[in-house]
């Protein structure tokens, strides 16, 4: 079933999620406790893959994403949509038939293949916040803004 346009995507997150230069390559915007929060923009399949430890949810905030699973089911999800891939469902695929910027909520240190290794394999990288512009009052609390946790942000 086709996506109906979303009334309100996550516009911070899609902006972010903007910034991204190539396809599959997810990037740590936030952290809350011991999860991440990554945005990605994807297009094309991604490989068959499981996760035995941990849970994964993908929150689309533009596009329609499909997640292939080993069973033969699979799972659409349209803007504004979220999913969950519980921990120890045997494999699974992401497909983006047209390019989807997403939102994935994960413990820290999760890999985006799971227990396979591909040329897509991405290790925790942050979203470098140099590009981005802040409104007044706000500042990222790294002077660099390139230190291993960008996403902070502090009062002025």
């Amino acid at each position: 079933m086709p996506c109906a346009a979303s009334a309100s995507p996550s516009t911070r997150s899609l902006a972010k999620a903007r910034l991204i230069d190539g396809f599959w390559q997810q990037r740590v915007i936030a952290e809350m406790n011991d999860y991440q929060f990554k945005v990605a923009r994807l297009e094309g399949e991604f490989i068959w893959h499981s996760h035995a430890d941990t849970d994964e949810t993908f929150i689309v905030l533009e596009g329609e994403l499909r997640i292939d699973f080993g069973e033969g089911d699979a799972l659409t999800l349209c803007a504004g949509q979220f999913g969950m891939v519980p921990k120890g469902v045997v494999e699974h695929k992401p497909c983006a038939a047209g390019e989807v910027k997403l939102l994935l909520i994960e413990p820290r240190g999760v890999v985006n293949t799971g227990d396979a290794t591909s040329d897509r394999t991405v290790l925790e990288r942050h979203l470098d916040l140099t590009r981005v512009r802040f409104r007044p009052g706000l500042r990222p609390k790294h002077a660099a803004c390139a230190s291993p946790r960008p996403c902070c942000i502090a009062r002025e």
